[in-house]
């Protein structure tokens, strides 16, 4: 973590800090917020101070003060490695970004890498792998064997370890090396690399002198869109990567009545049936099936969402 976030180089503005911290774990968010401004008051250039002020303010309920920390972490933080702008749409302070920063995206797995598996799979029984894999096994229209296929935000490589048994090669791509070297101690991969899946094919790793276009004919996405927003930039990746005839997998939590796509308080994506069918049309790749399902669980409550399974042209 940068130093930034830890700390505000000011021992007595991290004290009151740590006391704040303390109020809010016990339940008082408006003291926790009251002791924090007085941090800040100390430390102004204190991004994380602003930020758990923006945090502790919301939690109180007082929106406008929430808003006002979280525009204080815009103006001191331009790489975005706080989510602040994400913040800010979910209180209805700023219209919706397309997508978080790659930044914010980076920062947030390397932080959770370590627990990942753990929290998600163990505490939040986290299904979309497993659910995607026999989805694909049960289309027997579709290959039941794979040449080669390429887990777009592999993370730790839960799904790869899933299909692993049914592709030839099997290449994984992830934008944090933290989550990337938990998925090669798992070992199903035969090649991991950083790849921006927000960026231009051009500039998002996926392709090179050896990883050339249109060389996959299975190409999976899990629990990806959800951190992305608008589809477009993700679909023109599969379409580049797709062979003739190629199957495109993944999985979206569901907007419900939303039209498009929305961002949930969980600061995730979610996105209505309507709109990712027509978002494949139009990169030519044709819904071949798809079933609602349980992503995870969130406070107790079930996070529904679908699962989609596309196809090229041969």
């Amino acid at each position: 973590m940068m130093p930034s976030e830890l700390s505000s180089r000011h021992a007595t503005a991290d004290r009151r800090a740590d006391y704040a911290r303390m109020l809010a774990d016990s339940g008082d968010p408006t003291g926790a917020a009251d002791l924090m401004e007085q941090a800040l008051e100390l430390a102004p250039a204190w991004i994380g101070g602003w930020f758990n002020l923006g945090l502790y303010q919301e939690r109180a309920g007082n929106r406008a003060g929430a808003a006002a920390a979280f525009e204080r972490v815009v103006a001191l933080d331009p790489e975005d490695l706080f989510g602040a702008p994400l913040h800010l749409a979910a209180l209805g302070a700023t219209p919706t970004p397309d997508r978080p920063s790659s930044r914010y995206i980076e920062r947030l797995f390397d932080d959770y890498a370590e627990r990942f598996d753990r929290s998600l799979v163990g505490r939040l029984a986290y299904g979309v792998p497993a659910n995607l894999a026999a989805l694909l096994s049960g289309m027997q229209d579709l290959p039941q064997h794979f040449r080669l296929a390429v887990d777009l935000g592999c993370g730790t490589g839960l799904f790869g370890a899933e299909i692993r048994p049914r592709v030839g090669r099997l290449e994984g791509f992830d934008l944090s090396r933290k989550m990337l070297a938990k998925a090669a101690e798992k070992g199903p991969y035969d090649r991991l690399e950083v790849a921006d899946l927000s960026l231009p094919a051009s500039g998002s790793g996926l392709f090179g002198a050896d990883l050339p276009a249109h060389r996959a004919d299975l190409i999976v996405a899990t629990d990806v869109m959800i951190y992305l927003g608008d589809l477009d930039n993700i679909l023109d990746l599969a379409v580049r990567l797709a062979a003739p005839g190629a199957v495109f997998a993944f999985s979206v939590e569901d907007a419900g009545e939303e039209s498009g796509f929305c961002l949930a308080q969980s600061l995730r994506y979610a996105h209505s049936a309507a709109y990712v069918e027509a978002v494949c049309g139009r990169f030519g790749f044709d819904i071949r099936g798809s079933e609602p399902t349980v992503i995870r669980e969130d406070n107790g409550a079930p996070v529904s969402g679908m699962l989609f399974v596309a196809q090229l042209p041969r």
